[in-house]
This record gives structure tokens, C-alpha cells and sequence, in this order.
């Protein structure tokens, strides 16, 4: 084997691609034909600018509780790379990842791939060797060009689609809309579950003849906030428990889930039982994670305006305890203003940090767009997520609440060093 440990497999590859991202089919493809016998599985693909890897979740578990084999691919980890391939409920080993990554280099040959790309082939590959019956793949970005799309899907989602990398995908919802749309396959079904469904995913839906289902069109859903339920011509559910990921948007996430489900029921029956426990029992590290400690701490992974305004919906529904200081660090790449300006009302103090890395954002960049927002508003700035915890014990009373938001990253260092 060319490395014993998985973070030497890990370094290896981020040092083997000169880019980071490096959208196209044609190199993972050539080297996923040398890999697997393909075999035989129904295939979700997700894809979306933000509701992915709770969709993801619901579906998981709903499939699990069902019976069924299940291999979930989701991107990015939070704390553990192993987060991204699960079977069966079940994070790979860092042995099993080792081994994928071996059976990949001895395809390779000289075609050069992405760190992204070799997590894709090496949860293909594991998915294969468990033999299991559904495979849920979320996209990483975009959707046409993504490494998960060299999988044909039997069925779509497309969760909520905003603004957000728009190096990559630009900043035209339509144009966004079609690159995500390029999961969809000829006679196979797809569900949108967001609101204000760009015109570019119906046309793609034409273009390429697949059944659309949109939220508010194809179904709907009714919620007395106990229960809930979704109708539509296809199938309805009635008296549905409230998702354990809280918000509104968990609900519309948890609607297109079922919607898909209830479309798929001949290829893929799952019982009433089975869709009620998967929503009670999913749950995703850092979509608005309540931790118990002195105080309240709330985890939230929201890192773009959209995000931003949905997490600040929970906040208002939430009893927020005495004041609510928050940590915060951002990528260069997000709209940094318009993401905290959601926040901005709620917040009493905030505690900067600087995030590293090609696409780090310094925190003093981040205090220049919080003083465009509020010139009064107190902001200190700190290099690691650590120091930036500690401070804000120092500042913050027994009945007071933490937020920790902006990014992956910085949620992710703070659960991998306090959750």
C-alpha cells in the first residue's frame, strides 16, 4: 500500500492536483470504468445550494429504518473525513478508506484527480463491495460537472438554490439552476423542494424528459406546528412528526424527501412507520446543534445569505437565553456582508476569527463588514477558534447563549476540540 494512514492518503492527494476544484466527467469517469462492475443499486443524487446534507440525513435514515442497505456520500466533514462514507448507518473506517484509495491508484495510471474525486470513486467503490441496495450521493458543487454525477440517478433532488460559489457557477440563479439540473436523467424522476424554482430547472427537466415534481405545484404541505402532513396527486402522508432538525426549512427539506419516497414507492416502497421514525431520528452535526453546557452553545454551519437567514429564523424562535455572543469566521469566497447582516439584529457581541487557507478571510476583513452594518458593534478578533471560545467564556454570564457560525471550518474546529 502506498501509505499506511489515512491522513498520509489525505495530505498525498491534496498535493497531487494543482486544483482544488476541477470540475469535469471525463478523468473520474476513465478511471471509475477500471474501478467497479457497476452493480446494480437505485441511486439518489442531491444536489442544492444549501438543505443538501439534511436532505440527505432524512433520506438515510427513512431508508434505514425501511430496511433497506444503505450508502450515503456526503461532502464536506466536519470532524473525521470518515463523516463522508457511511454504510449502513455506519462511517467507513479509516482501513476501508485506505484500501478504496489503494484499489484507485492501481487504476489510475497517470490521470490526475481531485481530493474530492478520490472521496467520490472511494465511496463507489465501497458501496460496491457492501453490495448495497440504495446509494445517496450529494453533490459537492454544482451538479453537471460533479464527480457523483458519473453515476446515472434514478431519482433527483434539488433542495433551496441560492448564491454561493460563484467562482465556480457565477452569480445568475438561472445559470445555477441549469448546472444543478444536470443530475437529471431521461424517464427518471426528480423533486425540487426549494422555493422560487429557477425557469432553467424546468427546461432542463424538458430538455432532458424528466418527470419534475416542484414544491407548492406537484405537492404541498400543511403544518399545525405538531404535525404535519404532504399532498399531491402521487401519494399523500398525513400526521407526520415534526423533523428533529428544527426550522422551517428542515420541514420543506423533510417534504421533498417524502415527496420522492412516495414518487419512488413501486421501485422503492417504504411504510409509514419507517418515514416517521427517519424524521424523528435524524440528525446532522452543526445544523443548528444545541450543546448543553454552562450556557447554551449552538452550532450552526450557515455560511451563506440564505443560510444566514434561515438560521436567524430559528434563533427568533428559539428562547434565546441573556445575550447571544457569537463566534464567527468566513470563507473569502461568501458573501460575508449580506450573511451577517441576517445575523445582526440578534447578536450582542461578536468574536472574529480568521479562517486560513487559499480561500481564508482574515478577521479584520470580517470587522470592516460588520462596522458597514453597525459602526457601534462590538467585535473582537482572534486567530483560532480556540482562543475565540475562551474569550467569550470570560465575557459571557451563566444565562447567556454562544452561537458558533460562518463555515464548515470553523464549526468543525470548535466540535472537534469542545462537542
Amino acid at each position: 500500500m502506498r501509505f499506511s494512514s489515512l491522513d498520509q492518503w489525505l495530505d498525498w492527494q491534496i498535493s497531487l492536483h494543482p486544483k482544488s476544484v476541477d470540475l469535469g466527467l471525463e478523468r473520474v469517469s476513465l478511471v471509475w470504468s477500471q474501478l467497479t462492475s457497476h452493480h446494480e443499486a437505485f441511486v439518489i443524487t442531491v444536489a442544492g445550494t444549501n438543505g443538501k446534507g439534511s436532505s440527505v440525513a432524512m433520506l438515510e435514515s427513512i431508508l434505514l429504518n425501511a430496511g433497506y442497505r444503505v450508502g450515503c456520500f456526503t461532502s464536506p466533514h466536519l470532524v473525521r473525513y470518515n463523516e463522508r462514507i457511511k454504510i449502513n448507518g455506519n462511517e467507513a473506517t479509516d482501513q476501508a478508506i485506505c484500501e478504496a484509495f489503494e484499489a484507485i491508484e492501481h487504476c489510475r495510471d497517470n490521470i490526475s484527480l481531485t481530493y474530492f474525486e478520490f472521496g467520490a470513486l472511494a465511496a463507489l467503490h465501497l458501496f460496491e463491495k457492501a453490495r448495497v441496495e440504495v446509494m445517496i450521493l450529494e453533490v459537492g458543487l454544482g451538479g453537471r460537472l460533479d464527480a457523483v454525477n458519473i453515476v446515472d440517478a434514478n431519482a433527483a433532488l434539488i433542495t433551496a438554490i441560492g448564491i454561493d460559489h460563484q467562482d465556480w457557477l457565477g452569480n445568475d440563479r438561472e445559470v445555477i439552476g441549469r448546472e444543478k439540473a444536470g443530475i437529471f436523467r431521461k424517464d427518471q424522476l426528480a423533486v425540487f423542494s426549494g422555493n422560487d424554482m429557477p425557469e432553467s430547472v424546468r427546461k432542463a427537466s424538458e430538455q432532458f424528459g424528466t418527470k419534475l415534481l416542484v414544491s407548492g405545484e406537484d405537492y404541498q404541505l400543511k403544518s399545525d406546528g405538531q404535525q404535519w402532513s404532504l399532498m399531491s396527486d402521487f401519494g399523500s402522508r398525513h400526521a407526520l412528526p415534526i423533523p428533529a432538525m428544527r426550522g422551517k426549512h428542515q420541514l420543506e427539506n423533510a417534504a421533498g424527501v417524502i415527496a420522492l419516497l412516495l414518487a419512488c414507492r413501486e421501485q422503492l416502497p417504504v411504510k409509514a412507520e419507517a418515514l416517521k421514525t427517519g424524521l424523528l431520528q435524524a440528525q446532522v452535526m452543526g445544523r443548528f446543534q444545541v450543546l448543553q453546557n454552562q450556557q447554551v452553545l449552538i452550532v450552526d454551519v450557515a455560511h451563506n445569505p440564505q443560510s444566514t437567514r434561515a438560521l436567524a429564523e430559528n434563533l427568533a424562535k428559539f428562547v434565546i437565553r441573556g445575550k447571544l455572543r457569537a463566534i464567527v469566521g468566513m470563507l473569502r469566497d461568501k458573501d460575508s456582508l449580506a450573511s451577517l447582516e441576517n445575523l445582526a439584529p440578534q447578536v450582542e457581541q461578536r468574536f472574529l476569527v480568521s479562517t486560513h487557507g487559499d480561500r481564508g478571510l482574515k478577521a479584520e476583513l470580517l470587522a470592516d463588514n460588520i462596522q458597514l452594518i453597525d459602526p457601534d458593534a462590538e467585535c473582537l478578533l482572534f486567530n483560532t477558534v480556540s482562543e475565540a471560545y475562551n474569550s467569550v467564556l470570560q465575557y459571557a454570564q451563566e444565562n447567556d447563549s454562544i452561537l458558533v457560525t460562518g463555515s464548515f471550518h470553523i464549526a468543525g474546529e470548535f466540535l472537534a476540540e469542545f462537542g
